[in-house]
């Protein structure tokens, strides 16, 4: 090889080199313009202003996935207050986190002979047959994450699925891991595949911080969320074992994973402020906010407005029920972390808009 072709070698591999740095330096400045959106207040109303008013005497079911979710809980109690607005009677059903209770569940639901079923947080393709005969004695149905995105569902007959984009939930997650490591954030990812949408959402995380030359994914760890409260403290410990530094961040598809992380991680000498930095792509719940106000083993949370979904559930039941169109309502994607959990309804441990939602949907309703 001669010196010309050394020296050319040597120029290509410096631009390559250069184009790489360029590339990542980018792609670091698209994260930190990512988070500093999410991270804005959510104070004004930006869903629909019109819609039918409210049908008299109605009874409807919520089927929750598992009240031990503190995301299907506070999607309940969003129904709960929209049910008692609009004058409906509300019978609420617990799924226990296991398919076969989530089909008991709905055969007594249906047996109610209900206006309209709320799919809380479960997969309906288990349950397809049941869903039919439900549609086919004119029941409504609508979800809450009951398939990863938003909108109707024709599939199961499902007038419309609520629920903040499940891709960009995902996003924001791993942007904030990649942000706050200066692109260099080492992951594990957990998720549930039960549930389609955790699936989806943890591999959506996973594909964003591919994107990262400077990020590595550790491991991708599939663990049921019904069993978090036995898995995950010993699993912690040998994680820490296994990887050591390399535990840096953990991206879950539910707050739920770091509710019985904690202990473990205290044990190990962990501090709650220092890696691993755990950041969930989901809920929100009373006990995550505790955990990022206090510093106590958890960095951040992507979480819905729970109470807010509540209300727009009942809101496309209305829809459903007069013949009318989805209003297509996709909530924005936001992000809390120490630096503004105390807003937007996080005095009360919870992310609750403040944009007048509530009012907002009375108004359409003709209800006060």
């Amino acid at each position: 090889m001669n010196r010309f072709t050394v020296c050319a070698l040597a120029v290509a591999g410096a631009m390559l080199s250069l184009s790489q740095a360029v590339h990542a330096d980018a792609f670091l400045d698209e994260a930190r313009a990512v988070v500093e959106k999410a991270v804005a207040p959510s104070n004004k109303w930006d869903g629909p202003a019109t819609g039918p008013k409210i049908a008299p005497n109605k009874m409807i079911v919520y089927i929750a996935s598992d009240m031990k979710n503190g995301g299907v809980q506070g999607v309940k109690e969003g129904v709960v207050e929209a049910a008692a607005v609009a004058g409906w009677k509300l019978d609420v059903l617990d799924g226990a986190g296991s398919v076969k209770d989530q089909l008991a569940a709905l055969n007594q639901a249906i047996a109610k002979k209900p206006a309209g079923i709320i799919v809380g947080g479960w997969n309906p393709n288990v349950a397809k047959i049941p869903l039919k005969k439900a549609t086919d004695q004119g029941i409504v149905l609508v979800g809450w994450h009951a398939v990863p995105q938003p909108g109707p569902a024709p599939e199961y007959n499902m007038f419309f699925n609520v629920g903040s984009d499940a891709n960009e939930v995902s996003k924001v997650a791993a942007m904030y891991a990649i942000a706050k490591s200066d692109g260099k954030a080492r992951v594990l990812i957990f998720t549930d595949s039960l549930y389609q949408i955790a699936l989806e959402k943890a591999k959506a995380m996973k594909a964003v911080i591919e994107k990262c030359s400077g990020c590595k994914v550790v491991e991708f760890i599939d663990t049921p969320l019904a069993d978090t409260s036995n898995r995950m403290p010993q699993m912690t410990f040998s994680l820490l074992q296994k990887y050591g530094d390399d535990f840096e961040y953990a991206l879950a598809i539910n707050d739920l994973y770091f509710d019985f992380m904690g202990s473990s991680l205290k044990t190990a000498g962990k501090k709650g402020t220092a890696a691993p930095y755990n950041i969930s792509a989901g809920d929100g719940s009373m006990s995550a906010y505790q955990r990022i106000r206090n510093g106590d083993h958890q960095a951040a949370t992507v979480p819905e407005p729970l109470r807010l979904h509540g209300w727009q559930l009942v809101d496309e039941l209305n829809r459903a029920l007069a013949k009318d169109k989805p209003s297509g309502y996709v909530t924005p994607v936001h992000l809390v972390t120490k630096d503004n959990v105390a807003f937007d309804g996080g005095d009360k441990n919870v992310y609750d808009p403040q944009n007048d939602y509530q009012n907002q949907y009375k108004k359409i309703w003709g209800v006060k």
